[in-house]
């Protein structure tokens, strides 16, 4: 998969595809990705990619005859290397979009080429929108200076679900895996501060560690968030051993 970043700041995001796991897998060649300055096709000699608004209000919005150029130039590149068939999602990250989640993640993950677009002051020309973006897209219910850092949220979450990035047994239980929280995770010393590993970890019996897992994933998802219990019903994806321990948990919870 290749990352397209349209950015007005793309040291913010070249540390990110610099360090790390992305640093791994982007010389292994499993993830490449191209930082594309929105300023570079800017007309004046001050690079001004900005401007007040029609109809008032506060804030700056971003020109749309730079950025388009850029989106322009992505697409052409897009074309030379891969065709015209393959499969590219145009995004912008921005609080008015619609929730980003694990599901949308792996959606994304599927793509040969993503390109986002990095908001600034207040946001981008709606016509840029109509013309170019396939999703909209919030990374929560707040308001955020940077675009990079939301869009590199996201290029986080996707970019760790596809083959090759990390093992396919690290990802099978992670939070939101299949609608639940994880379990909670301990590694030496065996006692730390007073507080002892849970025995049934230090037991070597896989069934029972199995066991406890799940019910502290349940335990947790229903202290935290319930809402996820209740879909998991309403939508049937909980095994009965699951709907069992819920019921166990519900009972004995002060």
């Amino acid at each position: 998969m290749k990352f397209h970043v349209l950015t007005l700041f793309p040291e913010i995001p070249r540390a990110f595809f610099e360090s790390s796991i992305m640093a791994k897998a982007v010389d292994r060649g499993i993830i490449a990705y191209d930082l594309v300055n929105i300023r570079d096709f800017a007309f004046d000699k001050h690079k001004t990619c900005d401007d007040s608004p029609y109809g008032g209000g506060a804030g700056m919005l971003m020109l749309p005859e730079p950025l388009n150029l850029a989106l322009k130039s992505v697409h052409k590149g897009i074309v030379a290397e891969r065709g015209r068939k393959s499969r590219k999602r145009v995004v912008y990250v921005t609080p008015s979009g619609r929730p980003f989640n694990q599901k949308l993640a792996q959606e994304l993950s599927q793509e040969d080429d993503l390109v986002l677009i990095c908001g600034r002051y207040e946001g981008i020309d709606q016509r840029i929108i109509d013309t170019w973006v396939d999703d909209e897209i919030s990374i929560g219910d707040y308001v955020m200076s940077s675009g990079e850092v939301a869009a590199t949220v996201i290029i986080d979450a996707v970019y760790r679900l596809i083959d090759g990035v990390i093992s396919s047994d690290s990802l099978e239980e992670e939070s939101y895996s299949d609608g639940l929280l994880e379990y909670p995770q301990y590694t030496r010393p065996e006692v730390f501060e007073g507080r002892a590993v849970p025995e049934v970890l230090l037991s070597g019996h896989h069934e029972n560690i199995r066991k406890w897992r799940l019910e502290q994933r349940l335990a947790k998802t229903l202290r935290v968030r319930p809402d996820l219990i209740a879909k998991a019903i309403e939508n049937g994806t909980l095994s009965p051993e699951a709907i069992k321990m819920i019921e166990k948990i519900t009972v004995v919870r002060p």
